[in-house]
């Protein structure tokens, strides 16, 4: 299972290796400079939806699920 502080690595990579600052990033997202902060130092409380525009803006997807690779469709 994927932690927050998972994500946050894979975050602060990202960014890292595309040459950002936190500020331009967090520009690029709109979301907080604190917020990114704490996104990437693995805060355990952070906004689903600010982190989903922080890996939009990085070119990054969050994919979701099921364990144990069966799937199963979702009638919506």
């Amino acid at each position: 299972m994927t932690t927050i502080q998972d994500i946050g690595q894979i975050v602060r990579d990202a960014r890292k290796s595309m040459g950002l600052r936190q500020e331009a990033l967090a520009a690029a997202a709109g979301v907080g400079v604190r917020f990114l902060v704490e996104l990437e130092r693995g805060k355990p409380s952070v906004r689903l939806d600010k982190m989903l525009a922080v890996l939009d803006a990085l070119g990054l997807e969050l994919e979701v699920k099921p364990r144990g690779g069966a799937v199963r469709p979702v009638e919506l």
